[in-house]
């Protein structure tokens, strides 16, 4: 490992303020195992009032293929705690050294020349220390980490070549007396661009050794979860319903009770389920009793009315009697009709998670059958069942458990659901929550869910 030996006064001098999305490609490479998900029930069956549905079950529809061999190559470079810890600290001093570089790169040659020095002394300082410390690192790697290791070793030597060189050009500036302010300037610009290089090659050891660094306070992290995709299996039809989420911290908390508070937004794609709302809700309501009524779903289609939706259904309804005391005698139709139904769908939240409360807003209908739809049991009955069959379709990828990795399963708070039109009149379902959790637990989640991201990710060469 030629990189180690040599010239180290100015090697691994990087800097560049990473974004939440680069920092979560430290992520640690470990099979998850599958999360729970929690119940969701409701109630309500009269006109204008909730109803919801209950049931709770893993996603259908997810599968997850076990590389053998990637597995096994990531437990072999994991990094240790301490390394972890190591990296960390040389992270710090680098994106220290980082700031007081772009300071120098902005400063005008109006500023007076010794703040000027110190602040370039300053980074020669910063820089020294993560040399040290990097050192230190690299000497840690068991053979099979340095084995594993080499190619990416490579890139990162071939780019602290560059950076070498400008560090060096920069310490020689600084020696000087008095230099101008002007200069200095000057030569922090492009070591700046050299370490940016060398930054990108040092990220990508971090991702291989499953190092997670969080940002510190103040700083965005925001990334996507992994999209999980259920299933609705109707007759020979299948219905897709893909979920995703984006997760971004909040805030942070210091001393005993240290916790992270982050937002969690869940987007569900009800495309597929609109276009095939109509088969849902004849294969779940359709009825045709020898006696008594019978529902038959001619037409249903599903709109965005945010933040709720909107079902419109045609239907058309009889009702048959079977004569008493006549042994087998044939059922007799005593009603009919052709009817419209309009039910408004507005999503909510109880401590169990999604419900649905339901409305009927319009009925076109004539005689005894609009009494039925408006006033009636049949009107209610329908309100309620189209609501639980929505609900029903919906429920598992309303579930935030289904996408968070299993430390945080159960510690989603749902504040907000809603409907909303994603263009095009597609309906979607948005629902906002928060995840409160420990120091411990912070650093667990994001490993277990950069494992997740590495999964999809495509292999380094």
């Amino acid at each position: 490992m030629s990189f180690l030996a040599g010239k180290m006064g100015n090697m691994f001098r990087y800097a560049t303020r990473p974004s939440g999305l680069t920092m979560l490609l430290f992520g640690l490479v470990l099979l998850a195992a599958p999360g729970s998900t929690f119940a969701q029930h409701g109630g309500g069956t009269a006109v204008g009032s909730g109803t919801s549905a209950g049931g709770a079950g893993a996603p259908s529809g997810v599968s997850e293929k076990d590389d053998l061999k990637n597995f096994h190559r990531a437990m072999e470079v994991q990094a240790t705690d301490d390394q972890r810890a190591a990296f960390a600290s040389i992270a710090k001093d680098l994106q220290d050294a980082s700031d007081r570089l772009q300071l120098l790169q902005k400063a005008p040659a109006s500023v007076s020349l010794p703040p000027e020095i110190e602040t370039a002394a300053a980074v020669n300082h910063d820089l020294e220390k993560a040399r040290t410390a990097t050192r230190n690192f690299l000497a840690s790697f068991s053979p099979a980490q340095k084995s594993a290791l080499k190619e990416i070793i490579r890139k990162l030597e071939k780019a602290d070549s560059d950076f070498d060189r400008e560090s060096r050009s920069f310490d020689q500036l600084i020696q000087v007396a008095k230099p101008p302010a002007e200069q200095i300037a000057g030569s922090a610009a492009p070591l700046l661009r050299a370490l940016t290089g060398f930054q990108s090659e040092q990220l990508s050891l971090g991702r291989e050794m499953s190092i997670l660094l969080l940002p510190a306070d103040g700083q965005e992290l925001a990334f996507t979860l992994p999209r999980v995709t259920n299933s609705l299996h109707l007759a020979d039809q299948t219905v897709s319903i893909p979920t995703s989420a984006t997760v971004a911290r909040l805030s942070s908390a210091a001393g005993d009770n240290a916790h992270h508070l982050y937002r969690l937004q869940q987007t569900v794609d009800l495309s597929d389920l609109q276009q095939n709302f109509n088969l849902i809700l004849r294969y779940q309501l359709t009825r045709s009793p020898r006696c008594g009524e019978r529902v038959e779903i001619q037409q249903a289609s599903l709109a965005p009315l945010a933040p709720a939706s909107l079902a419109v259904v045609t239907l058309h309804y009889e009702r048959w009697i079977c004569p008493t005391g006549a042994g087998r005698a044939s059922p007799v139709e005593v009603a009919d009709g052709d009817g419209e139904i309009e039910i408004k769908l507005t999503p909510a939240l109880d401590r169990n998670g999604l419900i649905l409360n339901s409305e009927i807003t319009r009925v076109v209908a004539q005689g005894a059958l609009r009494q039925l739809l408006t006033s009636g049991d049949l009107g209610d009955a329908l309100r309620h069942q189209i609501a639980t069959s929505f609900l029903g379709a919906v429920q598992k990828s309303a579930d935030p458990n289904a996408l968070l990795p299993p430390v945080a399963q159960n510690s989603t708070t749902l504040q907000k659901a809603e409907f909303q039109d994603a263009g095009a009149n597609q309906l979607i379902l948005v629902l906002d929550g928060q995840l409160q959790l420990s120091d411990d637990q912070s650093a667990q989640f994001s490993q277990q869910l950069t494992q997740r991201l590495s999964a999809q990710a495509p292999p380094s060469h």
